[in-house]
């Protein structure tokens, strides 16, 4: 069977948590799969969002290295350096104000942003209400969340009640493994 490629949109993505795990072992190596296949727009923007204190060199170096290590498939050292071209890389504080306008001047007006919050699900509330308090959202900005979607019921009904006082449903897509 020929897999099919969906054209998308150019898009500015944002990858909270971009320094863990997740992101090194699977959501960087899947967005380069999605680069090579042709379904990354050259002009799209991958913004890493972490608490670390890196350089633009150190995270595409990190980028490189999670996608040598974890992509099991033969690509081109050009299509490497083409895919990291689109990085970019913003300090930021999940639950205090530092990095929030930053993160906003490097997105780009009129492209669709989409939020991955690969961090704790304790960190899901406070990056919603930040996104919002610092109006980086617009109605086409969607949100990925993954489980664990809270503790218990109780948290779990809590935090959806906090993203959607920011998001409507459409604009929320929940990863279940």
């Amino acid at each position: 069977m020929v897999s099919r490629v969906i054209p998308v949109e150019s898009f500015d993505l944002v990858i909270f948590g971009a320094t863990g795990d997740l992101a090194k072992r699977k959501i960087f190596p899947g967005l380069f799969r999605r680069f090579l296949a042709g379904q990354m727009p050259m002009d799209s923007q991958v913004v890493g969002a972490a608490r670390s204190n890196l350089s633009q060199k150190n995270f595409n170096d990190l980028v490189e290295n999670s996608i040598k290590s974890f992509t099991e498939i033969n690509f081109k050292d050009d299509d490497l350096k083409n895919f990291l071209i689109c990085l970019n890389y913003v300090q930021i504080d999940a639950i205090g104000s530092n990095g929030w306008n930053a993160l906003k001047s490097a997105l780009r007006p009129k492209k669709i942003r989409a939020f991955y919050f690969s961090v704790s699900p304790s960190l899901f509330g406070s990056l919603a209400e930040r996104l919002h308090e610092h109006a980086i959202t617009t109605e086409n900005s969607r949100i990925v969340v993954e489980k664990p979607f809270g503790r218990d019921l109780a948290t779990s009904k809590q935090l959806n009640a906090i993203l959607a006082e920011h998001f409507s449903e459409k604009q929320i897509y929940r990863i279940d493994h």
